[in-house]
């Protein structure tokens, strides 16, 4: 009989199948200030985080550098965070201790690494586009376009935050994003302007910038009538490029709404 018993728990053990038993007394108590449970949702997001290879744009950085700081715990946390709990970079630097790998940075590395990354930010997004190329096809034959702000609760201007039309209608300093899409939704380049600038000079920068940096040439730029301008309509008439845009039908001359109307009817 013993013999056999052994037999079986081998057997199980090679079948990974064996029973295993946790014993919980009750009256233990935990002790305060000590992790007990760890998040482990991120790592999801890191596989792709690596695939996309963000850890060797972060080794790219750093050798140009002279920081002592892990640049790319610092940016696979932020990521990490901002889809899965977003908040401030202490609450960020907070929720990091949680999860799995614990962070080998402090709070000032996070604070000091935002100007690194936002001076290297054009080269982030270029090979972060190359990169993603392996992972998977990139529908960059039709680019969307638009703008949006951020306010601030502050009341003097300061910098970047500028007081400009804001999208909530809120009286407070604001920063204009621009923020350039493929055709399935998925984010291509960004620009960041102050909050007093208009948006249609914001998206020949950019767009200049994608075809440089990332080598596009021949795509559709598809835009409201907000950012239609004539000098954006031409920028996208020429070298292969083209343009949608939205048109008020109530803001067209009487002829013109008479041949849409006939038109939309034929259509129909």
């Amino acid at each position: 009989m013993g013999q056999k018993y052994i037999e079986d728990l081998n057997r199980q053990e090679k079948e990974q199948k064996r029973e295993v038993i946790i014993k919980l007394r009750q009256s233990t108590l935990i002790d305060k200030e000590i992790q007990r449970s760890y998040n482990g949702g991120y790592l999801f997001l890191q596989q792709i985080y690596y695939q996309l290879g963000l850890h060797k744009i972060c080794n790219d950085i750093s050798s140009r550098h002279k920081f002592t700081y892990d640049l790319n715990g610092i940016l696979s946390r932020l990521i990490y965070g901002r889809i899965l709990f977003p908040s401030s970079k202490l609450c960020t630097f907070e929720s990091s201790k949680r999860l799995l790998e614990q962070p080998n940075f402090e709070l000032q590395n996070i604070y000091r690494s935002l100007e690194v990354i936002a001076k290297e930010s054009d080269f982030i997004q270029s090979q972060l586009y190359k990169n993603s190329l392996a992972v998977s096809k990139r529908n960059d034959r039709i680019l969307y376009y638009d703008c949006t702000n951020y306010f601030f609760e502050i009341e003097q201007e300061d910098g970047l935050k500028q007081y400009g039309p804001s999208k909530e209608n809120r009286p407070n300093p604001i920063v204009e994003m621009g923020l350039f899409m493929d055709g399935d939704g998925i984010p291509l380049a960004f620009n960041i302007h102050s909050g007093n600038t208009n948006e249609q000079v914001t998206l020949k920068p950019l767009e200049k910038q994608i075809i440089e940096d990332f080598k596009l040439s021949k795509f559709v730029v598809c835009t409201d009538a907000g950012l239609s301008s004539n000098a954006n309509r031409k920028f996208n008439n020429i070298n292969g490029r083209s343009f949608i845009t939205t048109q008020s039908i109530k803001n067209l001359s009487s002829f013109k709404r008479v041949g849409f109307r006939t038109n939309w009817m034929e259509a129909q």
